[in-house]
C-alpha cells in the first residue's frame, strides 16, 4: 500500500476539502446540529423535503433530490434513479452521534458553594480522559409552552467554559492505585459551572446565581431541564495536527468524518441509474436503538413513501428494494498507533495515509455482532475503487482477542442486502479529541463518489 499523499503533486484540493470538514465538525458537535447543518447544505444543492411531495402527492421523477428529517436527529437523503426502485438502491450509511456526557434530568446542585451539573456518560468512554478539559454545553431545552431553546455555551471566544475537576498528584495516592476504569467513576463526572453567590439568597446561592444567568440569557427555568437534551462536549474548534498540517484533531470524528464525506459525495453525482441514498443516523454508540437509530423503521417507512411517489407502492417492491440494495456502512476504523503497537496484528491493520479502510467484519473476538460481508461483494467494491484510482486498505479492529466493535452494517444486512464497513482510520477513537489523516478524509469522499457511480 503506497502512501496516498504520493498521488498528489498538488495537495490543494485535499487541503481545501479538509477546511470544509474542519468547519463542519467544529460547529456540529451534536446529532441535532449535524442534521440541521446537513439539511442546510443539501438544500443549497437542490434537495427538497420529501414531505412537500407527500402532502401534494407529487410524483417523484429521475434525478429528483429529496431528504427526510427524522425528529431532527437522523436524516435520509435520496437522488432518484432512472431504474425502478425495486432494482435496489446504492446506500451510504454513517452515524452522527458521538461519545459525550449528557446532563441528567435534574442536573443542578451545589456543594459547599460550588455549583455543579450531574451527568450520565453516553457511549464508550474512558472517564479519566474527560477531566481538566475546557468543556462546552450544546443542546436544546424544550419548554411546556411548545418553544424550543437552543443552547451553546463555551464555543465563542468570549464565552466561559466549564469543566470537570481532578485530584492533584499530591493527594491522589489511592486514586492512582485503582484500575484505569475506576480512576474516575461515572458518577464523579460532575461539571463545575460556578462559585459566585447571588446577593440576597441564603440557600444554594451559587446555584441560584447560575440559574438566574441562564434565565436572563435563555428565558429558561430549572424545571425546564426535565425536558432538555444538553450534551457536554470538548470546547474549541478542530485544528490542524502535526507540524506538516497533514492531520486533523477534533471532537466527534467518529463518525462525523464519514457522515461529512458521505454527504459531500452525494453532491457529485447526477442522473444516476439506481436510486442513491445517504443515511446520517443517531444512537449508533449505544446500539442503534430508539426512534432515531438504525433499528427504527424510519428508513424502511420513507423508502415505502419513495416507491409510492415514484411508481406506486406494494409490499413486494419494498422487500425487493432492500434485498437488491448495496451499501457501504460508512464508519471509522482504528488507525495504527506507534505508542501502542501490541494491540494490532500488523498484516491486518490500517494506517494513516493509506486511504479509505474496508473492514470485512468488525465484532468482538469470534466476530460476535459483526456483519461479515461476502467475498463476492468485497470483489465488487475493490473493483469500483480500483477503477477510480482510490487509495484503499483493509483492516480488522485490533487483534482477535483484544476487543472489537460494531456498526450499523449488520442491521441493514438483516434485509439480505450486501453491506460492508468502509471508512476513515482514526487515532484516539472515543477520546475527547480524535485524529484523522487529511488525505484519508479526502480519499474517503472520493471512494464514496466512486461507489455511488459504479454500484
Amino acid at each position: 500500500m503506497e502512501n496516498a499523499w504520493k498521488k498528489y503533486s498538488d495537495t490543494t484540493k485535499v487541503m481545501e476539502f479538509n477546511e470544509g470538514y474542519k468547519n463542519f465538525i467544529s460547529t456540529c458537535k451534536t446529532e441535532r446540529e449535524s442534521v440541521a447543518k446537513a439539511i442546510e447544505i443539501a438544500e443549497q444543492h437542490g434537495f427538497r423535503n420529501i414531505n412537500d411531495y407527500i402532502s401534494a402527492k407529487k410524483r417523484l421523477n429521475p434525478n429528483d433530490k429529496v431528504y427526510y428529517n427524522n425528529m431532527g436527529k437522523s436524516l435520509a437523503l435520496f437522488i432518484i434513479g432512472s431504474d425502478p426502485i425495486e432494482n435496489g438502491m446504492t446506500i451510504l450509511g454513517a452515524h452522527v452521534d458521538s461519545p459525550r456526557l449528557d446532563l441528567k434530568q435534574h442536573p443542578f446542585y451545589e456543594d459547599h458553594e460550588i455549583a455543579l451539573l450531574d451527568t450520565h456518560y453516553y457511549g464508550g468512554i474512558k472517564s479519566y480522559q474527560w477531566v481538566t478539559l475546557p468543556l462546552a454545553l450544546h443542546g436544546v431545552v424544550c419548554k411546556k409552552d411548545g418553544t424550543t431553546v437552543k443552547v451553546v455555551i463555551g464555543e465563542d471566544e468570549n464565552d466561559p467554559v466549564v469543566g470537570i475537576s481532578d485530584l492533584l498528584p499530591h493527594l491522589a495516592r489511592h486514586q492512582m492505585e485503582r484500575k484505569a476504569s475506576d480512576v474516575v467513576e461515572g458518577e464523579d463526572l460532575n461539571v463545575t459551572i460556578g462559585s459566585m453567590p447571588l446577593n440576597g439568597v441564603e440557600k444554594e446561592a451559587v446555584k441560584a446565581n447560575v440559574l438566574a444567568l441562564l434565565k436572563e440569557k435563555y428565558a429558561i427555568e430549572e424545571d425546564d431541564f426535565v425536558s432538555a437534551e444538553i450534551e457536554v462536549v470538548p470546547a474549541g474548534k478542530a485544528r490542524d495536527y502535526g507540524l506538516d498540517r497533514s492531520m486533523v484533531m477534533g471532537y466527534g470524528q467518529d463518525d462525523r468524518v464519514c457522515a461529512y464525506t458521505s454527504l459531500m459525495a452525494m453532491f457529485e453525482v447526477e442522473n444516476p441509474q439506481k436510486t442513491l441514498a445517504c443515511l446520517l443516523v443517531d444512537k449508533e454508540e449505544i446500539g442503534s436503538v430508539g426512534a432515531t437509530g438504525m433499528h427504527s423503521k424510519f428508513f424502511e417507512n420513507i423508502v415505502a413513501e419513495l416507491i409510492w411517489l415514484k411508481e406506486g407502492f406494494n409490499d413486494i417492491k419494498l422487500r425487493r428494494t432492500f434485498t437488491n440494495s448495496k451499501m457501504l456502512s460508512s464508519d471509522v476504523s482504528a488507525a495504527y498507533d506507534p505508542n501502542y503497537p501490541s494491540v494490532n496484528e500488523m498484516k491486518n491493520t490500517c494506517f494513516f495515509g493509506k486511504g479509505i479502510v474496508i473492514n470485512k467484519y468488525t465484532g468482538a473476538r469470534g466476530k460476535s455482532g459483526s456483519n461479515d460481508a461476502s467475498a463476492e461483494y468485497l470483489a465488487e467494491v475493490r473493483k469500483a475503487f480500483d477503477n477510480n484510482n482510490i487509495a484503499w486498505q483493509t483492516a480488522e479492529l485490533g487483534k482477535v482477542n483484544e476487543g472489537g466493535g460494531g456498526t450499523i452494517a449488520y442491521i441493514m444486512g438483516n434485509y439480505g442486502m450486501n453491506v460492508v464497513d468502509s471508512g476513515v482510520a482514526v487515532q484516539n477513537m472515543h477520546a475527547p479529541w480524535e485524529v484523522t489523516s487529511k488525505v484519508d478524509v479526502y480519499e474517503a469522499k472520493e471512494a464514496y463518489v466512486a461507489f455511488l457511480k459504479e454500484m
